[in-house]
């Protein structure tokens, strides 16, 4: 039986997995983070994998290839629920960006049709309701965009950031992400700013530190696991319990 799905709570993927949709969906994950710029997502994945999702219920928030039109734009032709934008370096980049995910006059994307539109045309409701309901994300992973990232919230184009702490940290200088005091200072900053501007933060939050942080602070969304890690998860739960079964004989 399907437990009850809150969007509140994401679960991580890695590639174009039905199986995987269908596991977390059953659990009652009501998001999913599709990890395009890392995973071995490609356009024929996205085009059916996604709308596939959404028919699950499941948010799809699409961390696209990079910080370009092209692949924004795709992801919300394919139906995606949220773009989320690594790489961002600053709020002039910023602004440049996310207007790729609004259409004119507010930003700059482009007009497409098909899926979105039901293969029809287009009105200005249409598009209204477009860029009110999908939502651009830039990440907050590089010194300059933590720096400025009270204009960066401020932007029209800009729904909410989406936090990347690896990267945070090494580009803040502090080595390897070890959920260090400095972490949690910049994990913080961006809770505190987005509360200022009364815009939501996700959080990929693998540990229990990191999953109370940012229930206490506010996280619209918090991103619970990865999908290579629950699985490396389950096979070392397997494989330890029959080792432990094996010194008990």
């Amino acid at each position: 039986m399907q437990d009850q799905q809150d969007r509140r709570y994401a679960a991580w993927l890695s590639g174009p997995s039905f199986a995987a949709a269908e596991i977390v969906a059953d659990l009652g994950y009501g998001a999913v983070v599709l990890d395009i710029e890392h995973g071995s997502f490609d356009l024929a994945d996205l085009e059916r994998y996604i709308p596939f999702l959404r028919a699950l219920d499941l948010e799809v928030l699409a961390k696209v290839l990079g910080p370009e039109r092209g692949p924004i734009q795709q992801a919300l032709d394919f139906g995606a629920t949220a773009v989320v934008v690594p790489h961002i370096e600053g709020v002039a980049h910023a602004a440049a960006i996310c207007a790729f995910g609004k259409f004119p006059p507010l930003g700059d994307r482009s007009f497409a049709g098909g899926r979105t539109t039901r293969y029809g045309g287009f009105d200005d409701e249409w598009t209204a309701r477009q860029d009110r309901e999908t939502r651009v994300y830039p990440m907050i992973e590089d010194a300059g965009a933590l720096e400025q990232i009270a204009d960066i919230l401020a932007l029209p184009t800009v729904d909410g950031v989406f936090v990347g702490p690896s990267d945070l940290s090494l580009r803040r200088e502090r080595g390897a992400y070890s959920r260090s005091e400095g972490d949690f200072a910049d994990l913080k900053l961006v809770a505190d700013a987005a509360r200022a501007a009364g815009k939501p933060w996700v959080l990929p939050a693998w540990s229990a530190e990191e999953k109370a942080f940012a229930l206490e602070n506010g996280a619209d969304q918090l991103v619970l696991t990865m999908e290579h890690g629950a699985i490396m998860a389950g096979f070392r739960a397997a494989l330890d319990q029959t080792r432990e079964l094996t010194r008990n004989r």
